[in-house]
């Protein structure tokens, strides 16, 4: 048996902070990220680098901010991550479900990947059939697909969420999650083990299997905010311009509304919140499986997700934007006997730190620079947890197919303030987060509050010129 841990981290796809109920979220049923907040270190105010896939797992997987990777849309080429400095260290690395790497099979430092990526479509770019399609092919299954949902009657009504039909095991989410637990059940660890699980869902669409919907829909309250024309007309021309576009295109089998009703809001919300329910089960089969089969004994178990949705809120669909619906992840490490647990950290840290936590864990050698910083010392209880070495978090999003309508878009947040700038643009977003945690009231123009903007804006600009000079030292080492 190894003395270096066998390391399963587990990252879902678009799932909000609000979705664990052991954190305050009552109305979900989540037992199983329960019991790892109960028993393991949970980072409350861990936030990604960018507000979409491919740019945010990028950087997790590098320990930099998409402006120093290049990696700031889906599709862009990504090929290198700290999983290669794991193989140096010994560990067998594995990857069983989503990356979003580009190209998706590249080999990204894996020793194995069972990719699976294509939720609501075969991808267009090279005709890619995963491993979940190669699956449903076998069975005889087609799989329920955005061509097939814009058949449906009532396809524009929606919201992007539709109710599973197919075998509940074809279920990409049930797909992914029993491979991995089969592959954990037949791998004898002679080496140490890096298990990367990536869950499809709860990314749209929202197709959880129909039994799991039941007691969503039968809750009134779930948690979700309400829209004023006072806030819409607040915001940047860019996120009135996304507001439309959405409504044009239907990114992921989402068909957006500018006014959805009431009944229409709270069904989409169901739908998504029974698809988290969906994955908690599976998560709890893999830790059944590390118990049972002995390896939690020399195992830690990291829970996360990419970005988040805001699922109507604000006004909007999907990610893009900088809420804290889309930017505040739910991040646990769980490994009992190594950690203290029962720990809920408040202070800010960025989500790539997990990065150099995992190779420090690993006892890998890294001999080139990061912008993220480990958190193994706060998980050790060797420093402030209430400090976690931040106390400023940025994020980015650069123009795509969804966000068309500016160049660069940049989140700088404290504890009590949030910024969001536009690259060569006067207008913004500006929140007092101690008296507006919902971030509906924009004072980008409030001149009572300048002097807060501008030191905002000048702590972003030190970041960004800090950052390039340190990054320097990075493409020495690359070239």
């Amino acid at each position: 048996m190894t003395t270096q841990p066998n390391i399963i981290f587990i990252i879902t796809d678009q799932q909000r902070f609000d979705t664990i109920a052991e954190l305050g979220f009552d109305y979900m049923e989540t037992p199983n990220l329960d019991r790892m907040v109960r028993e393991g270190v949970t980072f409350e105010n861990c936030f990604i680098t960018a507000a979409s896939c491919a740019p945010a797992r990028a950087s997790l997987f590098t320990g930099h901010y998409p402006h120093t990777t290049g990696i700031l849309r889906n599709a862009d080429n990504w090929t290198r991550g700290w999983t290669s400095d794991l193989q140096k260290a010994g560990y067998h690395t594995v990857n069983v479900g989503k990356m979003h790497t580009w190209p998706y099979n590249t080999p990204m430092g894996f020793d194995q990947r069972y990719v699976v990526e294509n939720k609501d479509r075969y991808l267009e770019a090279r005709w890619y059939f995963d491993e979940w399609d190669k699956a449903l092919r076998a069975r005889g299954l087609v799989k329920q697909q955005r061509e097939l949902y814009r058949q449906r009657s009532d396809y524009k009504e929606s919201l992007g969420a539709f109710e599973w039909l197919l075998d509940e095991d074809m279920h990409p989410d049930v797909f992914v999650g029993d491979l991995a637990t089969w592959w954990l059940k037949n791998y004898p660890v002679t080496e140490p083990l890096f298990l990367e699980i990536g869950f499809p869902g709860p990314h749209p669409p929202y197709d959880p299997i129909p039994r799991y919907t039941e007691r969503y829909l039968a809750q009134e309250d779930l948690n979700i905010l309400p829209v004023t024309q006072r806030e819409l007309d607040s915001q940047p021309q860019p996120f009135k311009g996304m507001r439309i576009h959405n409504t044009e295109v239907d990114h992921d089998s989402v068909h957006y509304l500018l006014e959805p009703t009431d009944e229409q809001r709270h069904r989409q919300r169901a739908f998504y919140l029974a698809n988290v329910t969906m994955i908690d089960e599976k998560i709890g089969e893999i830790l059944s499986t590390l118990e049972d089969t002995g390896y939690a004994e020399n195992s830690i178990v990291i829970f996360t997700s990419d970005h988040g949705d805001c699922l109507t809120d604000h006004g909007h669909s999907q990610k893009w934007t900088m809420y804290d619906t889309i930017t505040r992840m739910p991040t646990i490490v769980w490994a009992p006997g190594r950690f203290d647990g029962g720990r809920r950290i408040e202070g800010l840290c960025q989500q790539f730190d997990l990065g150099p936590t995992i190779l420090e864990l690993a006892g890998a050698t890294v001999d080139y620079p990061m912008a993220a910083q480990s958190l193994l010392p706060v998980l050790q209880n060797a420093a402030d947890q209430n400090q976690c070495f931040r106390d400023i978090v940025f994020a980015e999003q650069a123009r795509d197919g969804n966000l068309t309508e500016t160049d660069f878009m940049t989140m700088v947040r404290t504890r009590d303030w949030k910024l969001v700038h536009f690259l060569e643009e006067s207008f913004g977003q500006l929140f007092d987060l101690k008296q507006d945690p919902t971030e509906v009231n924009n004072l980008w123009d409030v001149p009572e509050h300048e002097s807060v903007k501008q030191e905002l804006l000048g702590r972003l600009r030190e970041w960004r010129i800090r950052d390039g000079f340190n990054s320097s030292e990075l493409w020495k080492h690359v070239r």
